[in-house]
């Protein structure tokens, strides 16, 4: 089969690219900048912004001849103008759709996110059939929404898509959620937000690359699978700040001594983001409510579905990822 992985270069399309070529699949990784460790490999790089607003008349041409297209690429911050977001998820996600159909592409399977059906409140247990909210508290899972819906209408006919909702990845070749808990740890900047007992899902990488490779194959084997959403992690919600101090004792990381309540949380996220705004700053806010939100509330999922039409099944617990100590530092 040939693919092509968008956001090649990033934790997760690095990952599902060697994995496609270990399965003997033709395999191009595209990306907005070179990736001298993919190229080692024997992965072919295409340098390419899925963004620009002339993007798809390109991309049409890069994707002829391609049979399933991983669009795993995304603007993925906390905070930032709103046109950043709605060209790197948004834009660029049109953009894919409108290139699959131009150049006849027949799979799409699309790197959503459980945050675009986040509210205020806690969500334990929740399935698919969970609407999107009617309002967001930030830009990402507003913007994620907006894609994953477009994706999931262009389901029909040549085009076959599915859409997979992977929760709080992490392992080798994280860039994100442990070096961001390291970092701030290290700096002083780790306060639990909380009473410490909200329970979320995390995805360890390898399965979430299992994942991505599952949803082509239903694609073609399992028609009730298209067109649709589905929740990934490894199945069993941990607490969150029990998970986020084993990590730090696995890297020599000094813990966590400070907390705050959920309702403190918001007051100050709250001012914090009025401030950035009123003031225009460039850099990003010490706090946002969205991640006052997602540090103290329950958010986990329901995997059912993704067991049942995909196949799915996770190859180990959180813990027993975590205690590999495989993430990055």
């Amino acid at each position: 089969m040939k693919t092509l992985v968008t956001g090649g270069g990033g934790f997760v399309g690095s990952a599902l690219c060697r994995r496609l070529r270990d399965r003997g699949h033709d395999v191009t990784a595209l990306g907005r900048r070179p990736n001298p460790g993919l190229a080692a490999e024997g992965i072919r790089i295409v340098i390419h912004d899925l963004s620009l607003p002339e993007a798809a008349v390109d991309l049409a041409r890069l994707f002829t001849g391609v049979d399933c297209v991983f669009h795993t690429a995304a603007h993925v911050k906390m905070w930032g103008p709103r046109e950043a977001f709605v060209r790197g998820n948004i834009t660029a996600t049109d953009n894919v759709i409108a290139a699959c159909r131009a150049a006849g592409v027949a799979k799409l399977v699309f790197t959503s996110s459980p945050s675009v059906v986040a509210t205020d409140h806690d969500l334990r247990g929740v399935d698919e059939s969970v609407p999107y909210p009617s309002r967001y508290r930030a830009l990402y899972p507003e913007t994620k929404a907006a894609a994953e819906r477009a994706v999931l209408a262009a389901h029909g006919g040549a085009l076959r898509t599915i859409a997979l909702r992977p929760h709080l990845i992490f392992g080798p070749g994280d860039t994100n959620l442990v070096p961001t808990i390291l970092k701030r740890a290290r700096a002083g900047r780790l306060v639990q937000v909380g009473d410490g007992t909200n329970l979320v899902d995390l995805t360890y990488i390898d399965d979430c690359v299992s994942a991505h490779v599952l949803a082509a194959t239903a694609l073609d084997e399992r028609p009730t699978a298209g067109g649709r959403a589905f929740f990934i992690s490894q199945g069993t919600p941990v607490p969150l700040w029990e998970w986020i101090g084993r990590i730090l004792a696995l890297h020599d990381a000094p813990p966590v001594r400070r907390r705050i309540s959920a309702s403190t949380a918001q007051l100050l996220a709250t001012i914090a983001e009025t401030a950035w705004k009123t003031f225009r700053l460039a850099s990003d806010p010490p706090l946002t409510r969205f991640l006052a939100e997602e540090m103290s509330t329950d958010h986990y999922f329901d995997i059912s579905a993704a067991r049942r039409e995909l196949g799915y099944i996770p190859t180990c617990t959180v813990w027993e990822a975590t205690e590999k100590k495989v993430t990055a530092t």
